[in-house]
């Protein structure tokens, strides 16, 4: 245990992590084209809807199972000392997949697509093991499952949150939910409810990319909404506190008003390092 002093805190590189939801449809895995430096960024393709960037020359990993996304997460975030030598994401499964991604030095970005295909992925490998089956009859236990796959997701979350130097993005597909009351609500669909529960607390910003209808008679454009409360009931969070509640769907953009550290002036305003 260590006090950091505040010029190293300042100091330190440190990256944002950023959910963005968005209608089928909107352009969600093409706002990798407008990223400066595309050899600084991973793509990492869950959902193989590539197709709208298949021409950008930027590296890539591919996820088809919870096994290969937790050794991915594992070595993104490095070792957990709190978890022991039998546990996901534990000094022993870091050193078990390899330890460090070669080549994680050469990148500022994690852009994972996308959070909705990779919670199928989590809750298809729960709803296999064997707390997913009641001891007493051996029949399937959806709660069980769900149970599992909720804390699996949570700590997979986590994992990537503490990859503190990087930025990482994940997107996923927003979707209006009616309950049994008639009540609707906006939300990231994904498999299960803890981990739309628990996201805002692990990511530094909730944004949502749709089409924005001002009613001034002009057609829908689209567009980033970054706070909340918000006209259309849309989740949003800032916690940077320096994004405007409508910004230009522009990913490198976003990124550097997020990261872009700041210094104080004469006349106590901001400006840029």
């Amino acid at each position: 245990m260590k006090i950091i002093s505040a010029d190293e805190r300042l100091a330190e590189k440190r990256g944002a992590k950023i959910l963005i939801l968005g209608p089928t449809g909107i352009g969600k895995t093409s706002l990798l084209r407008t990223v400066s430096h595309l050899d600084r960024v991973l793509f990492v393709d869950i959902e193989a809807g590539e197709l709208a960037v298949i021409d950008l020359k930027v590296p890539t990993i591919r996820i088809d199972d919870w096994r290969t996304a937790r050794d991915l997460a594992c070595r993104i975030g490095g070792p957990n000392k709190s978890f022991s030598a039998d546990l996901c994401y534990s000094p022993a499964h870091f050193e078990a997949v390899g330890g460090w991604l070669e080549g994680l030095d050469q990148i500022d970005t994690i852009f994972v697509d996308s959070l909705t295909a990779i919670s199928r992925l989590s809750f298809r490998n729960a709803e296999q093991q064997p707390e997913a089956f009641s001891e007493r009859t051996g029949r399937k236990d959806l709660r069980g499952a769900y149970g599992l796959h909720g804390r699996e997701m949570v700590l997979w979350l986590n994992q990537l949150q503490h990859a503190r130097a990087l930025n990482v993005v994940f997107v996923g597909i927003l979707e209006y939910a009616v309950d049994d009351l008639n009540r609707g609500v906006w939300q990231l669909q994904a498999e299960g409810s803890k981990t739309s529960r628990e996201l805002p607390g692990i990511v530094d910003q909730i944004i949502t990319y749709q089409f924005l209808d001002f009613a001034d008679g002009q057609p829908p454009m689209r567009g980033f909404v970054t706070t909340a409360p918000n006209a259309w009931g849309y989740p949003a969070k800032d916690r940077s506190g320096r994004l405007d509640l409508i910004e230009p769907p522009d990913l490198g953009r976003l990124l550097a008003k997020l990261i872009t550290k700041t210094e104080k002036t004469d006349d106590n305003k901001t400006k840029p390092q």
